[in-house]
């Protein structure tokens, strides 16, 4: 079988642990948050995927017209193409295609919340951090119970405060049981919220 995205699979030592999808920011790789899934569940198996667009040879998920301002039409397309990319690799890798939870940075997690806005089934779970709404277009499907850890930063020059809450926001009218948290912060990556992300994990899926 052959998959359309370029990803590494690490089988965990727990089979019962959901399957961390990681999923990078824009010029990261399949390789960047593997010290993430070290930190949540060191025990878990992994897929670390990396996007199929390229921003001047930056690796991303799906195209934009600017910062902020996604290609709707191509992140619609991405997003049914990385689903059917998770069936395909859960038929190679002989996991539980219901038991994913995806762990997204930046595009990585707009990503991540479109699989959620598309499919109610893509995922177990999700792990955002300073993720943004990615369509306004959509209703969503019904995430009654699907648990969703949202990180941000309140000094995000990418991502306004109000852009996560209206995010966290549409999640839980959809019934997903969201959890923000919040960092005086920006746009980076921070150990507080890792740390924070880890324990959440812990207690929804350990």
């Amino acid at each position: 079988m052959t998959t359309t995205m370029k990803h590494i699979f690490k089988q965990g030592t727990d089979l019962n642990q959901p399957v961390l999808l990681l999923l990078h920011g824009t010029g990261g790789n399949e390789h960047d948050l593997l010290p993430l899934a070290e930190l949540l569940a060191p025990e878990a198996s992994v897929l670390g995927v990396r996007g199929n667009v390229s921003e001047n040879g930056m690796p991303r998920f799906f195209r934009r017209l600017a910062e902020g301002v996604f290609d709707e039409p191509d992140l619609i397309a991405r997003t049914h193409e990385l689903n059917a990319f998770l069936d395909a690799a859960a038929e190679e890798y002989g996991f539980d295609r219901r038991k994913v939870v995806a762990v997204g940075y930046s595009n990585g997690a707009n990503i991540a919340a479109s699989l959620l806005f598309h499919d109610a089934t893509s995922l177990q779970g999700a792990i955002l951090h300073h993720a943004m709404v990615p369509l306004r277009s959509l209703t969503l499907p019904d995430l009654t119970g699907i648990p969703v850890f949202m990180a941000s930063g309140t000094n995000d020059p990418i991502i306004p405060r109000q852009e996560s809450e209206e995010l966290g926001s549409l999640l839980a009218d959809a019934g997903a049981d969201v959890t923000m948290h919040w960092e005086n912060n920006g746009h980076q990556l921070t150990a507080a919220e890792v740390q924070t992300a880890a324990e959440w994990y812990a207690r929804k899926f350990r």
